[in-house]
């Protein structure tokens, strides 16, 4: 019988990161082994079905996914669908699903992060999906201060948030503990009659670095910590005999209020309105005065040993 979701606690957080060791419990990788194993040339396209919903995209054939000397390989999934984004004096609303999917592996220097408790968790390098953004989040509609909405849809201002650089330091089984689960680079795109199409909060070269944690964030003084939740977690093995571990996250929240925001650039006619903006939304922010809160977050990631197990993992869970 698979294990069913249960209530995280400190002793079960404990042995969600020595899940993630070099040598998993046999209890949960009973027949593991870390073989050096050839892996396909090519993965066929499937919709994996239960425990891997949505995990269609991960990069499976991806040269660093099968590089035979990862001591691990995964796929996550990930949707947040509610929560805000605080830039200076202006509020972002996550008021529609924003999706994180991707592949990653553990490769043989074993990258490790430890914790004030004494426990430790793997940290993996992201690899992009095959097809798909990585990140996908939805145009919001928001109000800045001193920016007049005279023609409803026309005058409106409207932002969608960006990935703005590679994922990295990915640390799924950080849960609970003060350190980020990932960072993520973004940017903030505005939409405005008179703003142009190349208007932004943050750029490729300079942009908005995000740190989110389930556990307690440590912003400068004077600003106050923020605190996240891990939410529900469970652990399912694979259902067709396979040595992949699904772990899930059911409503957690993850939190950040450590970053700076730059100014704006590339609004109006050649900037033009850069100024006016960064006025209007008291930018640039130091640290601590900006803050970014993903709720209703749902995530899962499965972890394997081996890519050719994997892979035939999300095959054969494909409904015939």
């Amino acid at each position: 019988m698979r294990p069913t979701p249960r209530a995280s606690s400190p002793r079960t957080a404990s042995r969600r990161r020595r899940i993630g060791r070099l040598a998993p419990p046999v209890a949960v990788f009973a027949a593991a082994a870390l073989l050096a194993s050839t892996a396909p040339a090519s993965a066929a396209a499937v919709t994996p079905g239960a425990p891997y919903t949505g995990m269609g995209n991960c990069p499976l054939a991806a040269p660093a996914m099968t590089n035979p000397e990862n001591l691990q390989v995964g796929c996550l999934v990930s949707v947040t669908n509610a929560g805000k984004f605080t830039l200076g004096s202006t509020v972002v609303p996550f008021n529609s699903p924003i999706k994180l999917q991707f592949g990653f592996y553990w490769d043989k220097s074993a990258p490790e992060v430890s914790f004030p408790d004494g426990s430790t968790a793997n940290q993996y390098t992201v690899v992009p999906p095959t097809s798909g953004p990585l990140m996908s989040a939805p145009m919001v509609q928001i109000t800045i201060p001193g920016i007049q909405n005279f023609l409803p849809g026309i005058t409106s201002v409207f932002a969608q948030v960006e990935l703005a650089g590679p994922v990295t330091k990915f640390t799924p089984l950080a849960t609970g503990e003060p350190y980020p689960v990932f960072q993520l680079p973004v940017k903030l795109h505005l939409y405005n009659a008179l703003f142009g199409s190349h208007c932004y909060v943050g750029s490729d070269s300079a942009p908005l670095i995000l740190k989110p944690t389930t556990g307690i964030t440590a912003p400068p003084a004077p600003a106050s910590p923020m605190t996240g939740d891990p939410g529900t977690l469970g652990y399912d093995m694979d259902p067709n005999g396979h040595n992949a571990l699904v772990i899930s996250e059911t409503n957690a929240a993850m939190v950040d209020n450590t970053f700076a925001i730059p100014g704006a650039n590339g609004c109006g006619l050649l900037g033009s309105l850069d100024q006016i903006i960064d006025w209007t939304m008291n930018l640039p922010a130091a640290p601590g005065k900006n803050s970014v809160s993903f709720q209703q977050t749902n995530a899962s990631f499965v972890l394997d040993t081996d890519i050719t197990d994997l892979t035939a993992a999300l095959k054969d869970s494909a409904p015939h």
